[in-house]
């Protein structure tokens, strides 16, 4: 029925027996927009696992560095938040791409939608004959009803049958690729992060003073070290003071 829908809306001047292109695009993205939202939750979900890890790795690893802890978590942290925009922009682009043209170099389209065309003649029979019911088990659909259909006229039936069989034959392909897509950009994605974008994140954020300046505080004394200096210098100078003291009292006995 979706497909008789969309070709009644697409009726135009033309050859009889040709499915319109505009009449299948349309039908692939109601698929598409159908499924739009889970890449993009999948990436995030990926991306959101992937701070986690990336945030227990640093906070081990900087323990004994408190000074810099803080700054190392937010480099992650805003390294991260471009990722996430950069990924879900990408995913955005992968699936529009899907409704803008049917393409495939895959061999798999053609062998699937002869086999599923096969039937058309006998369904169309069925249905033109006023079976209820018609079984399209070895196609992937089970038993399907179809006295509903008998009002329409044989030629829109053929193209509805025709249109259904390349969506289904296409549409596992669509879905194998944005599938493919996203697994490729997700090793493309972390291993950059890892390799390239985190050191320089990571830079930036310890010997910026605005970002944070991690260097400049690791060179800064704690309390307790600037406390002991203090005492230090202190006693230097009462031992200075001494020496001269004693000096002087040298030499006024010499005298």
């Amino acid at each position: 029925m979706d497909e008789i829908k969309v070709l009644e809306e697409c009726k135009s001047i033309g050859l009889p027996n040709f499915i319109p292109r505009s009449a299948f695009l349309a039908i692939l993205s109601q698929r598409v927009d159908a499924i739009h939202t889970k890449p993009v939750e999948f990436i995030r979900d990926v991306l959101n696992y992937i701070e986690g890890v990336l945030l227990s790795v640093l906070t081990k690893y900087s323990e004994n560095f408190p000074q810099i802890q803080s700054s190392l978590k937010r480099a992650g942290r805003n390294l991260i938040t471009k990722i996430k925009e950069q990924s879900v922009s990408r995913v955005i682009e992968i699936i529009e791409m899907e409704k803008l043209t049917d393409y495939t170099c895959n061999p798999e389209y053609m062998t699937v939608y002869t086999e599923k065309i096969a039937a058309q003649g006998s369904f169309i029979t069925a249905v033109l004959d006023g079976y209820s019911k018609y079984s399209l088990t070895g196609y992937g659909f089970g038993e399907v009803k179809i006295l509903h259909l008998r009002k329409y006229d044989a030629q829109l039936l053929r193209q509805a049958f025709e249109m259904k069989m390349r969506i289904t034959a296409y549409w596992t392909i669509v879905l194998r690729r944005i599938v493919d897509n996203l697994a490729l950009y997700l090793q493309f994605s972390v291993k950059n992060l890892v390799n390239n974008q985190f050191q320089k994140e990571i830079i930036v954020e310890m010997v910026d003073p605005i970002a944070g300046g991690g260097v400049e505080r690791m060179l800064e004394e704690s309390p307790s070290v600037a406390s002991k200096r203090e005492k230090l210098q202190n006693s230097i100078k009462l031992l200075k003071e001494s020496k001269e003291a004693v000096a002087a009292i040298v030499d006024q006995n010499s005298g």
